[in-house]
């Protein structure tokens, strides 16, 4: 069985998505509120995938996703970090990237065994408002994202819902964009005609430099079932072959797990 634990508190309203997205996935889904998690921090432990979903979390009182950064930061990080290094993809969507961005999950959880000061952040949309609606994406070559390696994308699939106030990514340098963006730590870009919040480098989603940890501002767990694209009923049985862009993230996850856990078997024997 692969287990995957999705993280809810207060305030946070896509876990049941996000649940669905990794059962679709083939994962069995384990909705776990952070209070017992900070009480029990070693049940992460117990889990294959970990999900931080969307929503207002604490009711993204003094900044979005602050309030929750600041409990996982004082419980939870190390087990989180530790899940990381024994191989366990995580995935934060909207809220959840800006909760991860925060505690220190992104860019790189590996530079510090306690929580690290913020070195990137998503600011308030250049536009000043909440903004619900599709748009276009792309994957860059060279991502190490286990998440979003090899999707099978085209003109009609290539776009994704983002409802946000606050997902303008802003890297604390020119430098670290680009360094980011050569190491392969840049996941997913909105189109640059169509970047909806002021994106530095269109930056829609970023990975750690193992590719296991992957934040993002669209909602993927939105974008599992063909229906769910706003024109399905104009969309070629050609565009609909296959799996949406959305549940390819999740079941490229799922594979990951596996083929690591057999690789993992294999160097025991």
């Amino acid at each position: 069985m692969t287990k995957a634990l999705v993280i809810t508190t207060t305030g946070i309203n896509c876990d049941l998505e996000l649940a669905e997205a990794f059962e679709l996935a083939g994962a069995t889904p384990v909705s776990v509120h952070l209070n017992r998690l900070l009480h029990q921090p070693e049940l992460v432990e117990e889990f294959d995938l970990v999900g931080l979903p969307g929503g207002f979390s604490y009711g993204d009182a003094v900044a979005a996703g602050r309030i929750a950064a600041q409990l996982i930061r004082s419980g939870l990080y190390d087990s989180l970090r530790a899940a990381v290094s024994r191989g366990v993809p995580m995935i934060a969507p909207c809220n959840g990237f800006q909760i991860a961005v925060q505690v220190g999950l992104l860019p790189d959880p590996s530079v510090s065994s306690t929580p690290p000061v913020p070195t990137v952040a998503l600011a308030d949309n250049t536009s000043a408002r909440f903004i619900d609606r599709w748009v276009r994406f792309s994957v860059p070559t060279n991502t190490t994202c286990v998440w979003t390696r090899g999707l099978q994308l085209n003109d009609e699939t290539a776009v994704i819902p983002i409802a946000h106030g606050e997902g303008r990514f802003v890297p604390s340098s020119t430098e670290q964009l680009q360094q980011l963006e050569a190491d392969g730590c840049v996941a997913m870009r909105y189109d640059a005609d169509d970047n909806p919040n002021g994106s530095a480098g269109d930056v829609a989603g970023l990975c750690d430099p193992s590719g296991l940890v992957f934040g993002l501002m669209p909602h993927p767990e939105r974008y599992t079932r063909w229906t769910q694209h706003p024109i399905w009923t104009r969309m070629s049985s050609e565009d609909m072959a296959g799996d949406p862009p959305g549940l390819q993230m999740f079941r490229n996850a799922v594979t990951w797990v596996h083929s690591h856990r057999e690789a993992t078997c294999s160097n025991s024997a």
